[in-house]
């Protein structure tokens, strides 16, 4: 995604940006990437195949996540 292109979109909960961000921070860093917070979401130099294994995780997070919520609720 190119330098601040993230700015036009509208987020469902803009609050949740932050941590989001730090989500995704976290995730790369447990799977040896090499991004570090404040890197101004510039990851050109990141394989896109390793860019993906970042959001594949964070959908497996916030999936097992809503399900551990939903298990809570009852």
């Amino acid at each position: 995604m190119a330098r601040g292109s993230w700015n036009k979109r509208q987020h469902v909960v803009p609050e949740a940006h932050q941590v989001m961000d730090n989500m995704k921070y976290e995730i790369a860093a447990e799977l040896g990437i090499p991004v570090y917070q404040g890197s101004e979401d510039y990851w050109g130099n990141i394989p896109s195949r390793d860019c993906g294994a970042v959001g594949g995780h964070m959908v497996r997070k916030m999936i097992q996540m809503a399900q551990q919520s939903l298990l809570t609720q009852k």
